[in-house]
């Protein structure tokens, strides 16, 4: 931890914390951002306390910011996490990334951080949706990497940050259909088989390629351009992109993407 956070104690609220489970899509598989401490294998996702004067919101944009390099990210509020057991003695991978971010506290200032940290944190957990291939991540100053790791590969995580990906996964799956899961987790054209793959990515479902492909095309949401010429003509594939008018349309409507 860095000395200005010290100074910066008394403006922030107190047990109020926020965490943001970053997914991107990068080779045929769902990732999600996370951050590595220094000296100890120990990883979290980002998060934040929240000053007395900024609306949680803001935080987390600031948050994404400062791992991503973008500002117009999608995300939105999914769960309050509020077990009253989930402190930095809660298991041993945090007390070992606790004992790392409290090494270089001493005297008066340590008891102060301590006390801080061993609050009873109800943290608000919120959604980012990104292209993975969009960003350099960029860790912050308790932390060596960030880095994009597969959802199905979780590294050892502190607190009930597995838990909190686990519910932001649920999250994910129960309400793909009202997500901009295209917009956000693809390059701008893409082809029918990468939108397919990222769905069941996403689902951990196969999808019958032509009724996947029926079900897409007959909302008119997506607009066909050219073919990706990497080959034979007649198996190269059609570039797609989304059509925002239509997509916010079915939004209102609440009408499904699938």
């Amino acid at each position: 931890m860095i000395k200005p956070f010290f100074k910066e104690i008394d403006t922030f609220m107190p047990s109020v914390s926020i965490d943001c489970v970053v997914f991107g899509y990068q080779e045929n598989e769902l990732h999600v951002l996370l951050l590595k401490f220094k000296e100890v294998e120990a990883w979290a996702i980002p998060g934040g306390f929240v000053p007395v004067d900024k609306k949680m919101e803001d935080v987390v944009h600031q948050v994404l910011n400062a791992r991503t390099g973008l500002n117009d990210i999608f995300m939105e509020q999914f769960h309050t996490f509020s077990a009253p057991d989930r402190g930095w003695d809660s298991t041993d991978i945090s007390k070992l990334a606790y004992k790392q971010v409290m090494k270089d506290w001493k005297g008066e200032e340590g008891k102060v951080v301590e006390a801080w940290l061993n609050q009873r944190f109800v943290s608000t957990g919120f959604i980012a949706l990104i292209n993975a291939e969009n960003i350099t991540p960029v860790p912050d100053h308790a932390s060596e990497l960030c880095a994009w790791i597969s959802v199905k590969d979780l590294p050892p995580l502190i607190l009930d940050h597995k838990a909190i990906i686990g519910k932001a996964l649920a999250h994910l799956q129960k309400t793909i259909n009202y997500l901009p899961i295209g917009k956000t987790l693809l390059p701008e054209r893409f082809t029918m088989y990468q939108l397919q793959t990222l769905y069941e990515a996403i689902t951990g479902k196969s999808e019958d390629r032509g009724n996947f492909q029926r079900k897409v095309m007959r909302l008119n949401v997506l607009h066909r351009h050219g073919k990706v010429m990497s080959g034979a003509q007649n198996k190269a594939p059609f570039l797609y992109s989304i059509n925002d008018a239509v997509y916010d349309e079915l939004q209102k409507t609440g009408v499904g993407f699938l």
